[in-house]
């Protein structure tokens, strides 16, 4: 945008044209978010993007004009880059200060703390549908009439109770289970590998 363009759109600003703002915002827009990119840290891109700061000045930039408080007048095209960069820089200073404390209190893992981090006690959703394709596949080798028995021994109970709940020896409720666990050994021998 040429000098001559940007000294009336400065005129129409000092008028209340948010059109004209707006118009002079997108030109500098750019040129306004590599100052503010060359300011920040990678650690300050976790908290907040150039393109915040701009966006924030802008809309403070448009309510003052929208509301008449006091005359943008610059006299010349470099004084009002300098002005719009002066309003960034110090809004940037303000995000800064906001996210200070946080950013000082984050650290880094060392590598002895994170051994220590105790792993999730949820299972993977491959778990899961792991779990649930060997009950499918340990339910369709075990006869209908030995569903109870598998039922009890996966929540855990001991042979003992099995046995009470089923009417059935504690003998012939671990002969039922060790003859499941062959037929899974058999049918996983002769299934192929993933």
């Amino acid at each position: 945008m040429s000098d001559e363009c940007l000294n009336e759109l400065s005129d129409i600003i000092e008028c209340g044209d948010t059109a004209a703002a707006e118009e002079i915002f997108l030109t500098y827009e750019p040129y306004l978010r590599m100052v503010v990119r060359r300011q920040m840290t990678p650690r300050l891109r976790t908290r907040f993007d150039s393109h915040d700061v701009v966006q924030s000045v802008w809309a403070d930039t448009l309510l003052r004009v929208r509301g008449g408080r006091g005359p943008l007048r610059l006299p010349d095209p470099p004084r009002l880059r300098a002005f719009l960069v002066r309003l960034v820089l110090n809004r940037f200073i303000d995000f800064y200060r906001r996210h200070r404390t946080s950013l000082d209190r984050e650290r880094s893992f060392s590598e002895q703390e994170e051994r220590n981090i105790p792993a999730s006690r949820s299972d993977r959703p491959s778990e899961v549908l792991q779990a649930g394709e060997l009950w499918a596949y340990l339910l369709s080798i075990c006869p209908a009439a030995h569903h109870d028995i598998l039922r009890m021994k996966t929540l855990g109970a001991p042979l003992a109770e099995i046995a009470n709940h089923t009417g059935l020896h504690e003998s012939s409720v671990r002969r039922i289970l060790y003859d499941l666990a062959g037929r899974y050994d058999a049918g996983k021998a002769s299934r192929p590998a993933c």
